[in-house]
């Protein structure tokens, strides 16, 4: 089972935020992971299966989003985890994949701008050159967590960014890498 279903809303700074929307983008990003998680569990609990959450590179850190998007991303995350503890025992693996930014229609909307306008905005910040990030590649790697190839992977967070979370090009850098 995927759960996929998400919005990321321009809520505002932390001091400005709109506490309707910060509701509105954790019904949507948790809880309605959560239902989806609970009703799959319940149904898989017999026979082992699969529950896989998309959540984002903003269960890692700050700043790939809004507070609000970012706090949902965490607790969709803490989910997995929490729940992947709880349903081993009835073969049921829970793994969530957090793609970096991708030209959705979603992230598109919130900026404004075509896909080829954000897959050129999201260039300066790969670390991998050379390759954009598409909605193909998460898929990928989703429909990896849900295989029996991941037959033994279970509260992992499968981060499809190309190493953006992963190093400090800052760092890089000023170190001369």
């Amino acid at each position: 089972m995927l759960s996929n279903a998400g919005v990321l809303l321009p809520t505002g700074s932390v001091m400005d935020m709109d506490l309707a929307e910060l509701d509105r983008v954790m019904a949507v990003n948790f809880r309605g992971a959560a239902a989806c998680v609970k009703h799959a569990a319940r149904a898989m609990a017999s026979g082992g299966g699969a529950i896989v959450c998309t959540a984002s590179v903003a269960s890692l850190q700050g700043g790939f989003g809004p507070a609000s998007y970012t706090a949902s991303k965490h607790a969709l995350l803490g989910l997995v985890r929490a729940a992947a503890g709880e349903l081993g025992r009835h073969g049921v693996r829970v793994n969530c994949v957090s793609p970096g930014g991708v030209a959705t229609p979603l992230s598109c909307a919130l900026m404004g701008v075509g896909p080829r306008e954000l897959e050129a905005m999201t260039v300066p910040h790969n670390v991998l050159q050379g390759k954009v990030l598409r909605a193909e590649d998460v898929a990928e790697a989703a429909l990896f967590l849900a295989s029996d190839q991941a037959a033994f992977i279970s509260g992992h967070n499968l981060v499809v960014d190309g190493a953006t979370t992963a190093v400090n090009p800052a760092v890089l850098h000023t170190v001369g890498l």
